[in-house]
């Protein structure tokens, strides 16, 4: 594995493991794929837009690191299926897993979106779950090999709070949220950490999928007066959260702007 030539050897405390990062093509996802290489690991980048994955891996290649772009959408149980397998050929066992791929998008119930319902569900509560589900072995086998494997699921401030207009979309975070609660009871004794991570107000792409224009507005004007939170922010959090010792799990971190209440 190629070392970043910026960070001198005893600076890389993931050396040695394989990570795996869902929508990885922007965002948290991108982020945190970048930081995860610098700090050593071996990356899988996964999302759906091949071309920007392959863009991130040219970045994190350059940098010394160590990535590989797998298109993929993690709706298709086979599709993840056989990018398991490429993530196991090619990097080796997985002991990272990073569970970022989200939608969002306003639902008021009152005009009946399931157009806007269904992808959420699908990619939010299914595919995450799906993920989860593909690479929960290797995790444990990780974790028996080397003393501890990280399962990390990105869930939302939204899974807390009350948001006009967003109940379907809080509502698949808040069982991200619970799921990843009850997850630890079954892998916490096989020395899999889990860990959840619930942002407030990130600057990235999601925004801009909403297409009614006064709530887009809404959440862009919020982005221009709070000061809110950059993806390196939370992709910070996630590295450390993965490199702490082997006893330690930072079991639920809520983030939030400073000026977000």
């Amino acid at each position: 594995m190629n070392a970043s030539p910026s960070l001198p050897p005893y600076t890389l405390p993931l050396a040695g493991r394989v990570a795996v990062v869902t929508g990885a093509s922007s965002g948290i996802g991108a982020a945190t794929a970048k930081l995860l290489a610098a700090r050593g690991a071996k990356v899988a980048l996964l999302a759906r837009r091949k071309s920007l994955l392959e863009e991130l891996v040219a970045d994190i290649s350059a940098a010394g690191g160590t990535a590989i772009a797998l298109p993929a959408d993690i709706t298709e149980q086979a599709a993840l299926e056989a990018t398991a397998r490429t993530i196991a050929s090619n990097l080796g066992l997985v002991s990272i897993v990073v569970n970022n791929a989200g939608l969002m998008l306003p639902a008021p119930m009152l005009e009946q979106g399931s157009n806007d319902w269904e992808p959420m569900i699908d990619i939010n509560l299914t595919g995450a779950v799906r993920v989860i589900g593909v690479f929960i072995r290797p995790l444990i086998e990780a974790a028996a090999r080397d003393g501890v494997s990280d399962l990390v699921n990105i869930s939302s401030i939204g899974a807390q709070g009350v948001f006009p207009n967003f109940a379907v979309y809080c509502a698949t975070k808040a069982a991200i949220s619970h799921l990843s609660r009850h997850l630890r009871t079954e892998l916490g004794p096989k020395k899999v950490r889990v860990s959840m991570f619930e942002p407030g107000l990130v600057v990235t792409e999601l925004p801009h999928h909403v297409t009614n224009k006064s709530i887009k507005d809404s959440l862009l004007n919020a982005e221009k007066t709070m000061n809110p939170l950059l993806p390196q922010d939370i992709a910070e959090a996630i590295a450390f959260t993965v490199s702490l010792p082997k006893h330690v799990n930072l079991q639920q971190v809520t983030i939030m702007p400073t000026a977000q209440v």
